[in-house]
């Protein structure tokens, strides 16, 4: 019975088993269906949609753009647009706030703590400053970026966003941590950019083979670049000489150019000159807080005066002048007809001959049947038919002998209508005079039109030497806190004095006059030097910020 009894007692148990099995087979569908779940929520265009930033269209707000790229490339945590921040003015407080102050000074001083110390962690973040336009989104003037790394994918997202901002003006990055690779990449992004950048400044980016040079290529649009504190050295300034000027090439579009705060010598400050030698477009030039000592001082002073060709620039400036002269012969219509003038002149000749024997035969059987006084006025307009013929007028003996009225017209037309200029082509010579206002004439279309080489500026030959007049383009120059003595002081005291002359000689005509501000200070000499007072006194005049001040103060006693 004992063992009947425990059968029913087991058989109760028994289901349990049964149970189990069936709550699993419960949990399996709940994974499946869980499994099936997160398909339906999270379709796959929602997981292709953060890869394709292509397809994304860029509003012009730069805030907005750049964060949907970010999130689109797959950046959790970016840098913010923000405002670029303003210096505030000094903050005076009032009585009735330091007693607000007094009264609430523990719960004051426990936020004030607070929000300084977020105020710390926020500078610190970095952020893209943008300086805006009248207060719209969509204006942005400047970019500004300091302090963090910009790689290339950061890069790419820029060459979306910044396209878009048709005012765009300015690009600022300083120590962002620049290389070669990404140097390159962002020359490459600054063609799809507004034409309204002009300005760009790479402060604090040292590169390893200081390649800031092709910012400055032919193609370029830069008018003001900055490039101080990159450790450019005697190296780096040879590639930036040879990107202002070569023999072959020259940069027409930068304006201004700073070279603050490198390693620059005597040998890259003799590059840079090298640069300006023939260079015609660089107004601003900044070699402040260099290590340029009397040799660099001048080399750079030579430039500015006048200084002597050398052997291939005097055989490329021979070469210039063949091809303006070919150009010239190609452009005017004798040319043309160049080979044929000989035949022309015999035929004109023998044409002529045979005329005036007509002529003569016609007015000897006239004059017995005119009276006196009409024999007289056809030989007057014959006279003139003979003067017209010797002075080119343009009309061929064949056509007979004109009326006074049309020997009249035809005189005058050779002076006012430049239509006539063919006919010159028949035979007729062009006196010295001529030959000259029409070069002249030439010589002012191809100045209008095309940018005119240096090499072909007047020159002066003297013992056997050529000599250009120097750079007058450039207007400011800065050399604080080099190391140059008084030595170098001589150079840029005869350079003064040069450009004084020279502008004085060229006050009634328009055109560069040279230097109008020279800093030569906290150099390796005293500041009672007598060469440096001697500069200073001679460039006060010419400075035109001092001369403003100058005529405010006067207005001012006398207004």
């Amino acid at each position: 019975m004992s063992s009947e009894q425990s059968a029913p007692g087991a058989s109760p148990r028994a289901p349990r088993p049964g149970t189990q099995k069936s709550s699993g087979a419960v949990t399996k569908k709940g994974e499946r269906a869980a499994k099936e779940k997160p398909a339906t929520v999270l379709p796959p265009v929602g997981e292709e949609e953060p890869k394709s930033p292509e397809e994304y269209q860029c509003s012009g707000v730069l805030e907005t753009d750049f964060a949907e790229l970010c999130t689109r490339w797959g950046y959790t945590d970016f840098p913010k647009v923000v405002n670029r921040p303003r210096p505030h003015p000094p903050f005076v407080p009032s009585a009735s706030l330091s007693e607000k102050a007094t009264l609430d000074d523990p719960r004051l001083s426990g936020s004030c703590s607070l929000n300084s110390l977020e105020s710390k962690y926020v500078f610190f973040r970095p952020t893209i400053q943008v300086e805006l336009e009248q207060e719209d989104s969509k204006s942005v003037k400047e970019i500004y970026i300091r302090g963090w790394k910009v790689e290339e994918r950061i890069l790419g997202v820029f060459s979306k966003c910044l396209p878009p901002l048709t005012q765009l003006q300015a690009i600022n990055l300083w120590k962002v941590g620049l290389t070669d690779k990404t140097l390159t990449t962002f020359i490459e992004l600054l063609p799809l950019c507004s034409s309204t950048l002009r300005k760009v400044s790479l402060e604090g980016n040292p590169l390893p083979e200081q390649s800031y040079h092709k910012l400055m290529a032919l193609d370029s649009t830069i008018a003001h670049l900055s490039l101080r504190n990159n450790n450019i050295d005697d190296r780096g300034a040879q590639l930036l000489g040879q990107a202002l000027s070569t023999l072959h090439s020259c940069n027409r579009t930068l304006v201004s150019l700073n070279l603050g705060f490198n390693h620059i010598g005597d040998e890259g400050a003799g590059y840079i000159a090298d640069g300006l030698r023939l260079n015609r477009s660089l107004l601003w030039l900044s070699l402040a807080h260099n290590r340029i000592q009397d040799k660099g001082a001048l080399k750079l002073a030579e430039v500015l005066r006048a200084f002597e060709l050398t052997h291939t620039e005097v055989v490329e400036r021979r070469r210039l002048l063949l091809e303006k002269g070919t150009q010239e012969r190609s452009r005017s219509p004798s040319s043309s007809r160049h080979g044929d003038s000989k035949t022309d002149r015999e035929k004109s000749q023998m044409v002529g001959i045979s005329n005036s024997a007509l002529v003569d035969k016609t007015d000897k059987t006239q004059t017995m049947k005119t009276p006196k006084g009409l024999g007289k006025k056809k030989e007057k307009s014959w006279e003139l038919a003979k003067k017209e013929e010797k002075s080119g007028s343009g009309q061929s003996p064949t056509q007979g002998t004109p009326k006074k009225e049309d020997a009249t017209k035809a005189g005058k037309g050779k002076v006012t209508i430049p239509e006539q200029k063919p006919s010159r082509a028949k035979g007729i010579k062009i006196g010295s005079r001529e030959k000259r206002s029409i070069l002249l004439e030439s010589e002012l279309v191809v100045e209008a039109t095309e940018v005119v080489n240096p090499l072909l500026e007047p020159v002066e030959h003297r013992d056997g030497k050529v000599f250009m007049p120097g750079n007058k383009v450039l207007l400011h120059l800065n050399l604080i806190r080099n190391r140059i003595t008084e030595v170098g002081l001589e150079g840029f005291l005869a350079t003064v004095q040069y450009q004084m002359q020279f502008s004085k000689a060229k006050s009634a005509s328009k055109g560069p006059v040279g230097l109008l501000w020279l800093s030569l200070a906290k150099n390796c000499f005293a500041p009672q030097c007598p060469a440096y007072a001697i500069i200073q006194e001679l460039m006060l005049p010419r400075d035109p910020i001092k001369a403003k001040l100058r005529e405010d103060e006067a207005m001012a006693f006398f207004p």
